[in-house]
């Protein structure tokens, strides 16, 4: 498909560009939703749709070092680099929109919870239940090597570490940074080095990552490259071992992976919807971080954006990338049945406007 643009704001009279093979916008028609994408560079979060006329729309939305995202019918979270925006979803808002039709509805920015910068990675709602903790947000403190949720009254409230982590200590000492989120709370992460002191992951990134099992605090997979974006899905585990540019499926019984399929990006970010897997894909830039990684002899060869892998042939038929100015992906999210959806973020930019959303006034007011 051509290049195209979307005009991003906040970088002045910057263009981004992207294109998309052509079975891309089909696959999103057929299922009836919308991509969000972050980069944390850029600090944007990618509102990526399909419009009434079949055209695509890509809006880039200020949120300054945009990593972890979480999606629930009812409301968005977005991990940046101090804070945690927590954005409901109005329905029936009348909001103008130029490219297209009005949206079915609006995540607006209302909340912003104050972390610190604690690097935090993937973020997830617990699903609702009758636990006590179910509809909390939870989110991977890669600083500090645990899982926590939110209160009224911290920064984070620490609630899950590996065991081979001895205390919480402002130092990265393993790099957690993937979760899959379970019926009963968190269920499995990635961390790219089983060590404990800080920074200590480094020293064997090609090949130290682990899959822990939450529940046992027992190592399910060892020798991963770089591993992200553990995620549950029609029963099963998946997983992206981020060095290769592979997505994985795990035998939970046996502790055995299969690879899926092999993309050309370091692939970190993921997301489900029917039968596809969106799967972020980044370039590597940085030798200090991703020097050393099998997917770094095919460096020039690498792509930022979402490739689509249909699960039930094993292979990638749809993608969509950035052509300029974005180089990695963090996270992806499918927003099903929610075709143009629209992100209201905290920091007005292009055609964003002042937005009220307000209740009616009381009849025996004066």
């Amino acid at each position: 498909m051509k290049l195209e643009t979307s005009d991003d704001q906040e970088a002045g009279s910057k263009t981004i560009e992207y294109q998309c093979s052509s079975e891309f916008i089909p696959i999103l028609k057929h299922l009836r939703a919308s991509l969000l994408v972050s980069t944390y560079k850029l600090g944007r979060v990618a509102v990526i749709q399909r419009l009434a006329d079949d055209r695509l729309s890509v809006e880039m939305k200020k949120f300054e070092q945009a990593m972890g995202m979480a999606v629930s019918p009812r409301r968005l979270a977005i991990g940046t680099r101090r804070s945690i925006w927590h954005l409901p979803a109005e329905h029936g808002l009348a909001i103008p929109n130029p490219l297209g039709q009005d949206p079915k509805f609006a995540y607006l920015a209302r909340q912003q919870h104050i972390t610190g910068n604690i690097s935090v990675h993937d973020l997830a709602w617990q699903p609702q239940g009758p636990s006590a903790d179910a509809g909390s947000l939870w989110a991977v403190n890669t600083l500090f090597s645990c899982l926590c949720t939110f209160d009224d009254k911290h920064n984070f409230v620490p609630r899950w570490k590996p065991s081979f982590v001895s205390e919480l200590a402002p130092e990265d000492r393993c790099h957690l940074n993937g979760m899959a989120m379970g019926q009963s709370g968190p269920a499995y992460v990635t961390a790219l080095g089983q060590t404990d002191i800080g920074g200590g992951w480094r020293e064997n990134k090609a090949n130290g990552g682990i899959l822990i099992d939450v529940g046992s605090g027992e190592s399910l997979l060892c020798g991963l490259s770089m591993p992200h974006s553990p995620r549950l899905y029609q029963d099963k585990l998946w997983y992206l071992n981020s060095g290769h540019g592979q997505i994985n499926c795990v035998d939970r019984i046996s502790g055995t992976s299969d690879v899926v399929d092999q993309v050309p990006g370091y692939t970190r970010g993921l997301s489900f919807a029917g039968q596809f897997a969106f799967v972020g894909m980044s370039q590597i830039r940085e030798t200090n971080i991703f020097g050393g990684l099998p997917i770094g002899e095919h460096a020039d060869k690498l792509r930022c954006g979402v490739a689509v892998v249909d699960l039930d042939s094993g292979r990638s038929v749809a993608w969509f990338q950035f052509s300029s100015d974005v180089e990695e992906v963090f996270a992806v999210e499918v927003i099903p049945g929610g075709f143009p959806t629209v992100i209201h973020s905290p920091n007005l930019e292009g055609d964003d406007k002042e937005l009220w959303v307000i209740p009616p006034l009381p009849k025996n007011s004066a």
